[in-house]
């Protein structure tokens, strides 16, 4: 068997055909989810336009982008490109854009590449970016007299309607299971971080280790092994290079605790001392990204010391990176 499979092993590389550790429970539950969604967007669409739109009783009345946008929302519920913001706006300006290319230059063979060229620059810079959007703008533009006749009123129906049904559907059907909570804002509120003593945290993992993790999240993860773990090989490397803490805090900057996932939090110490306390010299700080986001708070200049790990400052984009680097 080893060496039967062995001459596989390139052709499976070069393929990036990846190891899916999910279920075969999870798989048909992703199948049946799409079914439903699809189910629920053609009957909602079907019972608000009946006849179709703009008087064009052949128009669509489901949008053939729905199908890639089930694929996400019900096979991948936890991804990034599944995401209400994602789905909404990668829809809605994506149509936007192709309805705008058909009306200023209808009848060019270039049209349908221009708007989903602008399509995909507009969601990256809106962090919108959903695959499916491309789909949606390129039907703005091939998708006949009908479509056309629409103009702008394509965003309504039947972009719109199609987004809200799609995603009710992936809302209320991940609802029934635990581990599938929709939008994934949902799922991470219900996990509890458990707090380890730091003697415990600092371990090497492995790529076993990563297998074993994958497993039991038991859903599609968009990311392969080797990448994950290239980046965690790569974070190790960037914070060896680092202090364990600050040299001293200073008003008016940031820091971080150095966390991974929903323990990661960054504080922002205030210039102003805080107006009571058992000590003269406490800071007041606010926590303006990670964990307890929004809360104010203060301590020493010790005990802020203490529990960050290095300072950061906010780069474009909405990146923290530690202080000093590009």
């Amino acid at each position: 068997m080893k060496s039967s499979s062995k001459p596989l092993h390139p052709l499976r590389s070069w393929l990036s055909i990846e190891r899916n550790q999910t279920s075969h429970g999870e798989k048909w539950i992703s199948a049946l989810g799409a079914l439903i969604g699809i189910s629920v967007v053609y009957q909602l669409t079907h019972w608000c336009f009946p006849g179709g739109f703009g008087n064009h009783a052949g128009g669509a009345i489901l949008l053939a982008s729905m199908g890639a946008s089930a694929v996400l929302v019900f096979a991948v519920p936890h991804g990034a490109l599944s995401q209400p913001w994602a789905v909404i706006a990668g829809h809605l300006v994506s149509a936007f854009i192709g309805v705008s290319c058909q009306l200023m230059f209808p009848e060019q063979a270039w049209t349908g590449a221009l708007a989903v060229g602008l399509a995909v620059g507009a969601m990256h810079y809106l962090r919108c970016i959903h695959p499916p959007g491309g789909a949606t703008a390129l039907a703005a533009v091939i998708g006949g007299s009908d479509v056309h006749a629409l103009g702008y009123h394509y965003l309504l129906t039947p972009v719109a309607i199609n987004v809200a049904a799609i995603l009710l559907a992936g809302v209320a059907f991940n609802a029934c299971f635990a581990w599938r909570r929709y939008p994934v804002h949902l799922h991470r509120r219900r996990q509890q971080t458990v707090s380890m003593p730091s003697s415990q945290r600092h371990v090497d993992l492995t790529q076993e280790d990563f297998h074993a993790a994958i497993g039991q999240l038991n859903s599609f993860v968009d990311i392969t092994d080797e990448n994950l773990t290239e980046l965690l090989e790569l974070a190790k490397q960037h914070a060896e290079r680092d202090a364990l803490h600050p040299a001293q805090i200073e008003p008016g900057r940031c820091y971080s605790n150095g966390r991974l996932g929903r323990a990661w939090s960054v504080r922002r110490v205030s210039v102003t001392p805080a107006l009571s306390g058992p000590s003269a010299d406490r800071l007041v700080y606010a926590v303006v990204a990670g964990d307890g986001i929004g809360d104010i708070g203060h301590a020493t200049a010790a005990e802020l010391r203490q529990w960050a790990r290095f300072e950061v400052s906010l780069r474009e984009g909405g990146r923290w990176d530690k202080l000093g680097n590009a």
